[in-house]
């Protein structure tokens, strides 16, 4: 009850801070509430952790200082795919308290301060269905992956297999969607922003890696609600994953089933938009969701949104965003198994490590592909000094004239 209790007030503290900081129309979706049931969120990911550390045989390998490839060695994991995902559960441990981590001029040395005790992770999903039903595709994929997390590790499984078999399909169906109550919040930021950033005389916009279509149904719908659907000229929506691209079309097409402006086509976002039909200087919005972090490239990324933008046009995502470069954030759990999030094309100043990056890494990434009038909502670096585990943010930026 007493642990409940901390929860509830710390969850109220952290939202009274973020009060005059969030747009109010963030404010109804992130509340005291939201913050409580993250922490909750968190506390699930936190206990598959420990049932992965157990499974694996990484807690054993954890009893004497290591960096991650001698830990990985010692456990007898598989180094080419395991290094990131368990850089990222050792940096985890450390700031659950439970690992000391021991800088040695660039490098870092791991081990454990006692026992790794195994936590259930059941009563944290029983406590968020009486809550909020709404956020357990988080929590389904989630216990999906932590079932053959230790197959992963050891090389027996690929992070793709794992994760995009067509079984798996259901599981993505349900977790990147608005009635997810922990996804949505990107959507519904997202959406803000292009409704604040769109230029007044409107325009083409084209949506990166538009997955299922929940990013798009939240802008079109945002966008309906202020009155200003009507000033997009053409909407091209775009996903390279075959499956997705489909669902995302048929949720978009049963939604809006009178707007012929709406089109579909897969873009790879990881080559040239010219020879995949997408005109230099045509857009007014290049938009995206959660999208961009896993470019293999990101500075030639964005050096081709920069060329499909008409000057003055506008970049919108919405991302995940660390408060400083070495957070662990609990979605990294998952998507760390992926080859695309976790080995990109790395760049000393604003692309150091694969998965999700900081604002400064966002605004140096953006002014050096040539792009001006860089621009957060919420301002998260002010956020983050309040509540550095807040993670939410759409950053745009402008091509000059």
């Amino acid at each position: 009850m007493n642990s409940a209790i901390g929860r509830l007030e710390a969850s109220a503290a952290v939202a009274a801070s973020l009060r005059s900081l969030l747009p109010p129309e963030l404010l109804l979706l992130v509340d005291a509430r939201f913050i409580r049931l993250h922490r909750l969120y968190d506390e699930f990911v936190h206990r598959l952790v420990l049932r992965v550390a157990s499974e694996s045989g990484l807690e054993q390998s954890l009893r004497e200082p290591g960096t991650p490839a001698d830990i990985a060695t010692r456990a007898g994991f598989a180094a080419r795919q395991a290094l990131v995902p368990l850089d990222w559960m050792l940096r985890h441990l450390t700031v659950r308290g439970l690992v000391e981590e021991l800088p040695d001029g660039a490098v870092f040395r791991y081990k454990a301060i006692g026992p790794v005790s195994v936590l259930d992770p059941g009563p944290m999903r029983e406590e968020q269905l009486r809550h909020d039903p709404s956020w357990m595709p988080s929590y389904d994929l989630a216990e999906t992956v932590a079932r053959d997390y230790p197959a992963f590790l050891r090389g027996e499984i690929t992070g793709e297999e794992l994760l995009f078999s067509p079984r798996r399909l259901r599981l993505w169906t349900e977790y990147f969607s608005n009635d997810n109550g922990l996804y949505a919040v990107n959507n519904r930021l997202g959406a803000l922003a292009v409704e604040q950033w769109l230029p007044s005389s409107g325009g083409a916009i084209l949506e990166l890696g538009g997955g299922l279509g929940s990013g798009a149904l939240a802008l079109l719908e945002r966008l309906e609600a202020v009155g200003r659907l009507g000033a997009i000229d053409s909407y091209r929506f775009t996903e390279l994953v075959p499956a997705f691209l489909r669902r995302g079309e048929q949720a978009l097409r049963a939604r809006h089933p009178s707007m012929p402006r709406v089109t579909f086509a897969p873009l790879d976002m990881n080559r040239a938009f010219g020879e995949q039909g997408v005109a230099a200087g045509s857009l007014s919005i290049v938009y995206a969701v959660n999208t961009l972090h896993v470019a293999h490239d990101l500075g030639f990324t964005l050096g081709e949104v920069l060329r499909a933008l008409a000057p003055g046009g506008r970049l919108v995502v919405s991302e995940c965003v660390r408060s400083h470069p070495r957070q662990p954030i609990e979605a990294e759990f998952v998507f760390n198994l992926t080859e695309t999030f976790r080995s990109p094309r790395l760049h000393p100043l604003y692309r150091p490590t694969g998965g999700f990056l900081t604002p400064g890494h966002w605004k140096q990434a953006m002014e050096a592909a040539g792009f001006a009038e860089i621009r957060f909502l919420p301002d998260i670096v002010r956020v983050h000094e309040q509540a550095p585990q807040f993670i939410a943010a759409a950053i745009g930026a402008t091509r000059p004239p």
